[in-house]
């Protein structure tokens, strides 16, 4: 009998470091398909944060290099000036793209810098211990809002999306997530529409995903994918926010 589903040539065989419930897996296969129907896993390079994905490289059979807490767009934008050929790409989460990594992620989308952000959005710092991000919704409890994000306080979140889609630059600006099959299959389309665009030379992508954190929201697998659609989508709205002309 013929196999009709298998693992991604780009992904390797590892056992995850991912909570239960977690969808960084789910965007690792994404990204491992797209690299494999493009044809590019010899010349593809990532580059893994600070943070819930800093263990990235396991999962992928290409290069990875590993970057300081929010500075992969500038180490992107070296590796693609220097080798314009390779596929750049950095995975970053909120606390990592959003906070201390605000600056270079904007001045690289206004630069035009030829390769792709995978920003993974769960609204909280995961990996150090569940703090307020930048992205925490208001009245959310975290272990540094205990009480709920106060906005008088800390500002609205932030939304990524929007603010970069503000740039004059040229660019490819969306917001995907990967909660249920059917907003999966929108998430690997526009995932592969931002490497085409970098294939093509065209201009800076980035692919905003909301994203669950089932340990740091306190919640069960099912409960944290129920309280993200219910909550983070009617925030952060999905769909594209800028695409080059």
């Amino acid at each position: 009998m013929a196999k009709t589903f298998m693992k991604p040539e780009a992904l390797s065989d590892q056992h995850t470091h991912y909570c239960p419930g977690c969808t960084h897996g789910v965007i690792h296969r994404l990204i491992a398909e797209v690299i494999d129907e493009l044809g590019i896993r010899g010349r593809s390079v990532g580059i893994a944060p600070v943070g819930c994905a800093v263990l990235a490289y396991n999962y992928f059979t290409f290069d990875f290099q590993e970057a300081a807490h929010g500075r992969a767009p500038a180490m992107a934008t070296g590796i693609k000036r220097v080798r314009p050929d390779l596929m750049v790409f950095t995975y970053q989460g909120d606390g990592d793209l959003a906070s201390i990594g605000m600056g270079e992620i904007v001045h690289a989308a206004n630069r035009g810098e030829k390769f792709v952000s995978i920003f993974v959005n769960n609204a909280v710092y995961g990996m150090t211990g569940g703090q307020m991000a930048p992205t925490t919704m208001p009245g959310q409890r975290t272990t540094t809002s205990p009480f709920g994000r106060n906005v008088e306080d800390s500002g609205m979140p932030i939304k990524v999306a929007e603010l970069l889609s503000s740039l004059q630059t040229p660019g490819y600006i969306t917001r995907q997530t990967v909660l249920k099959p059917k907003y999966i299959v929108k998430a690997k389309k526009a995932i592969k529409k931002a490497f085409t665009y970098q294939l093509e030379g065209r201009c800076f992508s980035m692919v905003e995903v909301v994203s669950t954190c089932p340990t740091n929201w306190g919640l069960t697998p099912h409960e944290a994918i129920q309280w993200a659609e219910d909550t983070l989508l009617s925030y952060y709205e999905l769909g594209d926010y800028k695409v080059p002309e």
